[in-house]
């Protein structure tokens, strides 16, 4: 069936706020009026209000790139899903593979952060994929198995329908390599074949399944070409309002 091509940026702690604001509106200046895939700009905390309303009369959502499990309380340094809401705030990453390695976000711990984003009515992006050592040791699938069981089996399909998947094969993120549109294809139908066994066809079917790991202008077509594959989680190449454009006008 078809689905929505879902394009996302996600700026990192990248950025001062002048640049940050300039970015937004560069890219309300070109896709404020677009009517083909979905965008969203996931920007650092403290841009997260200025952003959302620079953006807020185009077709752009904003999104956070986490949050924390609490919704208040003596956790310095941490937002909160109400917070993030409560400045119109839409979206969010839930298990980005730098939140996992970096800051050591468990399977639980991302499980937990993806059912405090839907009960707050945040649209989740659920990140999942490998690093180098399992694809070469073969562990691809069992690794991305684990982190769908983990985060998924504790939910019905109606709880959620608002969510969003990128596979990211860690490997390929900030380092200027990219899986193969048919290696990209491979995992993104056997993605859609484990939710299918976990929530049924239907639900997968719809499924929003993004690729993320140096997608630029020069790969996204033929990457989005592919049956599997709904769109894009761009690093890099979305800090740039020119790139970010062109792989939203590739979907």
């Amino acid at each position: 069936m078809a689905r929505t091509a879902v394009i996302g940026g996600n700026w990192k702690m990248n950025l001062d706020f002048e640049a940050a604001m300039e970015l937004a509106s560069g890219l309300r200046n070109r896709l404020g009026s677009h009517r083909g895939a979905a965008s969203i700009v996931f920007p650092a905390f403290p841009y997260l209000r200025p952003v959302s309303k620079r953006l807020s009369e185009c077709n752009i959502s904003v999104g956070a790139q986490d949050l924390h499990v609490e919704a208040k309380g003596a956790f310095t340094g941490a937002v909160s899903a109400t917070m993030i809401k409560s400045i119109g705030v839409t979206h969010v990453l839930v298990g980005h593979s730098e939140r996992r390695a970096v800051f050591g976000d468990d399977d639980a711990l991302v499980a937990r952060k993806l059912t405090v984003a839907l009960d707050a009515g945040l649209v989740p992006t659920l990140c999942i994929g490998e690093t180098q050592s399992e694809r070469e040791s073969g562990d691809t699938f069992a690794v991305l198995q684990r982190q769908l069981d983990s985060a998924l089996r504790a939910h019905t399909a109606a709880a959620l329908d608002s969510l969003i998947v990128a596979y990211e094969p860690v490997w390929a993120i900030g380092t200027g390599l990219t899986a193969t549109p048919e290696q990209a294809q491979e995992v993104h139908a056997w993605v859609r074949a484990h939710v299918s066994a976990l929530l049924g066809p239907s639900f997968a079917d719809a499924l929003p399944i993004q690729y993320g790991g140096s997608v630029k202008p020069t790969n996204a077509a033929a990457l989005l070409a592919q049956p599997d594959i709904d769109g894009a989680l761009v690093g890099g190449a979305s800090l740039k309002a020119e790139s970010f454009t062109e792989i939203v006008r590739a979907a």
